[in-house]
């Protein structure tokens, strides 16, 4: 039996954690305050799992691989981001850390499910 809806995906699931660790850490002062910065991360953060189940809804094997490239650079940028939140001291090293080792772990698995899609017979439901 294979994944039925995104939900089940365990890289969406990490996503969201995520999702919700970045918006614990913007919700504190003074970090709350720069709305910029604040937007920019919880916007990049929350992409990763909108265009992972973006991607599987679109039925096709391209586009999902396509859309997982997406979320895989939102990691990256996630984690860039949080670099300038430490630099500006709105979260400390133990959080940028947290940050890190979670967008990279996530990053890493995105990718290694690119690769499976890539070499999978696997067409998508709109190639059936």
């Amino acid at each position: 039996m294979g994944i039925e809806k995104f939900e089940d995906l365990e890289i969406w699931q990490e996503a969201r954690v995520l999702s919700q660790f970045i918006f614990k850490l913007t919700t504190i002062e003074p970090f709350s305050k720069d709305f910029k910065l604040r937007d920019q991360i919880r916007g990049s953060s929350g992409s990763i799992m909108d265009n992972i189940s973006e991607g599987f809804e679109r039925d096709g094997r391209r586009e999902f691989i396509q859309f997982l490239s997406i979320a895989k650079g939102s990691c990256g940028e996630t984690r860039s981001q949080s670099y300038r939140a430490f630099d500006f001291n709105y979260i400390n090293q133990d959080e940028l850390n947290q940050v890190i080792e979670r967008t990279d772990r996530l990053g890493k698995r995105i990718g290694s499910f690119i690769n499976y899609l890539r070499k999978s017979d696997i067409k998508g439901s709109k190639f059936d």
